[in-house]
């Protein structure tokens, strides 16, 4: 069974070319001075938290698809957000934060949803599947 991060590979390669999708890391680690101990350990003195991503339930890869606009702005072309949240293709849930992250960005216009395969990830941006 393919991982997540098989699927989530996938997609970028194959739609590399239709939506420019980025890797959004959501967490939360600790940044200060480091020391090295003897034992391999390491010390982290004056901690402070440093919160990665963009928000907790974002999706896995984020970005955007061009689009043209017709016919009144001919010519003209406007990017799309678009949030994917990537699942294996079997198994995996998605959290509460997760569905109100993309439920937000579709009401907002963006191009969002939960994928399982490249097909479905084509579908969420609106590209021709073939």
């Amino acid at each position: 069974m393919q991982s997540e991060h098989g699927v989530q590979n996938d997609i970028r390669i194959a739609l590399g070319r239709d939506a420019t999708l980025f890797r959004n890391n959501v967490g939360t680690g600790w940044v200060g001075r480091v020391s090295r101990l003897k034992n391999g350990s390491i010390l982290i003195d004056n901690p402070r938290p440093l919160h990665a991503g963009l928000f907790k339930g974002s999706g896995d890869l984020i970005g955007w698809r061009t689009i043209t606009i017709t016919p009144e702005m001919v010519g003209q072309q406007i990017a799309v957000f678009a949030s994917l949240e990537i699942k294996k293709p079997t198994g995996g849930r998605t959290s509460t934060e997760q569905s109100t992250w993309s439920e937000n960005v579709i009401k907002a216009g963006g191009l969002a949803g939960v994928v399982r395969s490249v097909a479905e990830a084509k579908k969420v941006l609106a590209l021709d599947v073939k």
